[in-house]
């Protein structure tokens, strides 16, 4: 009886000791409960208490779903004055609150990373995109986890966690199904990750992970449509809801939501893009007028805001020659129809939610873009990586190679990568200047959000103007929850956060703006904000220019800074720099001490691979055997095939009329492929759509067992070279290529033996993909071979 009595004394006592520490609980995860159970010598003797855990969570902690839409701005959607129809954003918000004050990091990875975390994105090693991380702190493309993210803290309170879609925080040299797997989705605090690592991915063939394990889509639905990545993304978080619902109904979740769309490639069906068709004809001069009109009459935007002018290096909708714009509009309607179908696929998660009888107390972030629209089409594109290599052409150039594969009706489809010019993105961020890449400017991270939670926000359609940005999302949540930001997790400790809760502002849309400086850094366009003034330089990089010249001549210390009064000037239309010299220099030092203690130095850092392609993230090997099971290996850690000097060995046996891919690097949109076809061999560069290389003889090879080597010599990045092909040792075909891809053929298509996975590099074996080869391939070796 004694016994029995000091263990329940002893049970009452650890759960009083565990009820005070889930108070303000600094280091997790929580310690294991002590066994309250006595151990005698006989079950006779013993005494079994199962132990209890204790709530960690407030009673009825909400559930949350983040979504995110990406390359999306300001002046897009319906709902805030945009001509995109998103009745499901508008639904969230005739439930919930609006902020039109709502900021960004201005590019993809560093968002997310800011997002997750709370931090600014370069104290998070995010200065830039996973795929151009270099190597200074502040740009490694690593979320340190001394960084915990949202769902690694809430997973250790108790919440179900998963992500579906757009992960772009795991360094891209990184994301092989070999590892290391330590910077993925479930080691950052996701129980359960179904999506693309990369920044972009074609909506008709994607390269998926689920968890781990690398997944091949079909081709075509159940029910026999066209397979399509959002529609896809919306299923599978529709049965993990379903199921959590079944499994773990006393659990609340987190979940986010974070779609390709509509980040190029613009890919969507067509009967979706021709929803718009004539719609944008009359250009985007007069689509920013009309949606400006919008804004002011919806109230949007403040009364006395202005519509900020054309930048002097983006052209007129007027100066387009007219054989060129109903490529361009195509281009928009496409887009268009992307996010419209985006935001139709986000109502049928949402209609889940509430089908579960969750909706009320669910708290959803609707977050309208990861930054603003994205001029990354430059002049108009069928290849939009044609930017990011920063590969000259011409709007001939794009529009002979779209002939060859089916003229306008084949944008939006899986044989183009697909992007709108760069005016059609400064238009869909009216009434700011600028888009995508440029962080001084809100046309680059200004982004409408959404909240709602019916049990916890009461709907109100007045805009909440405080200043706020894309970090003070997780404050908010442990605001929400009372919970604390943990000092250690997992045993490390842990920085400071840098946003704040926005709660304040829920009840109140007039609340005072709680006082915070934030600073704006990428590609060395930055800008500070503190107590509604902002300061900032443009820097070097123009997004929209194709090949940009002259960035290897910048200097950041001659950069001209200009001044706001953000509160008086919401579009940064009147710049009083020269009104208020001291105001500025006070921003310009804050900004300066901002910079150091954020790691976003050096000034610029983002646009070293610009200037450096030669330093682009890659495999630390010179030298690879495989064998027709290697797949789905990422461009980033395969061997540079197609961008640097190499020599590939195939060892292989065919019968006659042999066909197949021997090996393949890329996809749609660029890449490399060696191929049998009828018994002869063929070799296909394919220079990001718009030029194409082949070699290939009449020759064919007979039946047996045979040794092809292709030579390759690429004297310099982006530079001409040459693909000389032997079989057996005897020559058989040569390639001559005039210009070679600098960094990058794709953003998230493979190296491939025996088959091409994914987008087909050669239009020849489109239609019979993965075209898998008939033959037998013992090896595969590939050796680099450095340039004298």
């Amino acid at each position: 009886m004694k016994v029995f009595l000091k263990s329940s004394f002893k049970y009452v006592f650890i759960l009083l000791t565990f009820s005070l520490q889930t108070i303000a609980q600094e280091v997790l995860p929580f310690p294991t409960i002590p066994s309250a159970s006595v151990a005698g010598e006989s079950l006779a003797e013993s005494k079994m208490i199962r132990r209890a855990q204790p709530a960690h969570l407030p009673k009825n902690a909400p559930n949350i779903l983040i979504v995110l839409m990406d390359d999306t701005g300001f002046g897009t959607a319906s709902t805030f004055g945009g001509a995109i129809n998103t009745p499901t954003l508008s639904k969230v918000y005739n439930e919930g609150i609006a902020y039109n004050s709502f900021h960004t990091t201005a590019i993809c990875s560093p968002t997310r990373a800011s997002l997750l975390t709370g931090r600014n994105h370069t104290r998070v090693g995010n200065g830039t995109i996973a795929e151009r991380a270099v190597d200074w702190d502040g740009y490694t493309g690593i979320i340190p986890k001394e960084a915990a993210t949202v769902a690694e803290v809430l997973k250790n309170y108790g919440y179900s966690t998963a992500a579906y879609g757009k992960w772009h925080n795991t360094p891209a040299n990184q994301t092989t199904a070999a590892g290391p797997f330590e910077y993925w989705p479930n080691n950052y605090g996701f129980e359960h990750f179904y999506g693309f690592l990369a920044g972009e991915t074609s909506q008709y063939e994607p390269r998926l992970v689920n968890d781990f394990t690398p997944v091949e889509p079909p081709k075509t639905t159940k029910d026999g449509k066209e397979y399509h990545l959002t529609t896809d993304l919306a299923d599978n978080a529709i049965s993990w809801l379903n199921q959590h619902k079944a499994f773990a109904a006393d659990k609340p979740f987190l979940l986010y939501f974070a779609p390709g769309a509509g980040h190029a490639p613009h890919h969507i069906m067509k009967e979706w893009a021709d929803k718009y068709k004539g719609k944008f004809d009359d250009g985007w001069d007069a689509y920013r007028e009309k949606t400006f009109k919008k804004q002011l009459e919806l109230g949007v935007i403040p009364k006395n805001t202005k519509l900020t002018a054309r930048d002097k290096t983006q052209p007129s909708w007027e100066s387009i020659p007219q054989s060129q714009r109903t490529f361009q509009a195509r281009l928009m309607e496409v887009f268009a129809g992307f996010v419209e179908h985006a935001d139709m696929e986000i109502g049928r998660v949402l209609k889940t939610i509430e089908d579960n009888g969750q909706k009320d107390n669910t708290i959803v972030f609707f977050i309208w873009g990861d930054n603003g629209s994205s001029a990354e089409g430059q002049n108009g594109s069928i290849s939009e990586l044609l930017a990011q290599n920063g590969v000259s052409n011409t709007i001939e150039d794009q529009l002979a190679a779209l002939d060859k594969v089916g003229g306008l009706d084949a944008l939006g489809g899986p044989y183009l990568e697909n992007n709108y010019h760069a005016s059609w993105a400064w238009a869909g961020n009216t009434p700011f200047k600028y888009t995508k890449l440029i962080a001084s400017h809100f046309g680059g991270t200004q982004n409408m959000m959404v909240v709602s939670w019916p049990k916890g926000i009461k709907a109100d359609k007045n805009f909440r103007q405080q200043f706020h940005h894309v970090n003070d999302i997780v404050p908010t949540i442990y605001d929400v929850l009372n919970i604390p930001a943990p000092k250690v997790v997992n045993g490390i400790k842990q920085m400071p956060i840098d946003g704040v809760s926005m709660k304040y502002t829920f009840a109140n849309p007039k609340a005072p703006e709680v006082s915070k400086v934030q600073f704006f850094d990428n590609n060395g366009s930055r800008g500070v904000y503190k107590d509604g003034w902002y300061a900032c330089t443009f820097g070097p990089l123009y997004p929209w220019i194709p090949a940009q010249p002259g960035l290897a001549q910048w200097d950041s210390t001659k950069d001209v800074w200009e001044l706001y009064n953000i509160k008086e000037d919401f579009s940064q239309f009147n710049n009083i720099a020269a009104k208020h010299p001291a105001k500025l220099k006070e921003l310009q030092d804050i900004y300066s001490q901002q910079a150091k203690d954020n790691l976003a130095l050096p000034t610029g850092a983002g646009i070293w691979l610009r200037l450096h392609p030669e330093d682009a993230i890659s495999s630390p090997y010179t030298s690879w055997v495989f064998d027709e099971n290697t797949e789905r290996m990422p461009e980033f850690s395969a061997p540079g095939l197609g961008k640097k000097s190499n020599k590939v060995v195939v060892d292989m046996e065919v019968k006659d009329n042999a066909s197949g891919v021997l090996f393949a690097m890329g996809g749609d949109g660029g890449g490399v492929t060696c191929f049998m076809e009828n018994g002869k061999l063929v070799f296909e560069y394919n220079m990001l759509i718009i030029e194409r290389y082949l070699a290939e003889s009449n020759q064919k090879i007979p039946a047996g067992r045979h040794t092809v080597e292709l030579l390759t010599a690429i004297p310099k990045p982006g530079g001409p070279g040459t693909v000389t092909i032997t079989v057996d040792g005897k020559p058989y075909a040569v390639c001559e290529i005039k210009r070679a891809v600098p960094a990058a053929f794709t953003a998230s298509e493979t190296f491939d033996v025996g088959k091409d996975l994914g987008g087909s590099v050669s239009m020849r074996y489109h239609d019979k993909a993965p075209f898998k080869f008939e033959g037998k391939i013992h090896t595969v070796k590939v050796d680099l071979i450095k340039n004298n």
